[in-house]
């Protein structure tokens, strides 16, 4: 039986339990989500949830920032690491295709 906290993806802290967790100040994370580097899912009251997924995603935001970068910066970064992902996965499926040859079922 999977729970929801067995998913990373699934939405379920609000931000103070995030700001608590990872010391930092809720208007913080608002600011985050403002400059759409992290922007976490709501509830149907309009609340952030994060995921721990996104909880991850933030500390790295922390981390890149205690390096001096600005969140313009870090969304570029997190948008370019999406791409190199994506191609990637491109890459492997054109890859496998080959591997598998002419007339092969795909």
């Amino acid at each position: 039986m999977n729970l929801p906290f067995d998913d990373e993806h699934a939405a379920l802290f609000t931000v103070g339990q995030v700001a608590q967790m990872l010391d930092v100040q809720q208007a913080f994370l608002r600011r985050v989500d403002d400059h759409r580097v992290v922007s976490p899912q709501r509830s149907t009251g309009g609340q952030r949830r994060y995921s721990r997924h996104e909880i991850g995603r933030v500390q790295e935001v922390v981390s890149m920032m205690g390096e001096g970068m600005t969140l313009p910066a870090i969304r570029r970064i997190f948008e370019l690491q999406h791409e190199v992902a994506e191609l990637t996965r491109e890459r492997d499926e054109l890859a496998r295709r080959l591997a598998a040859g002419p007339g092969s079922a795909t």
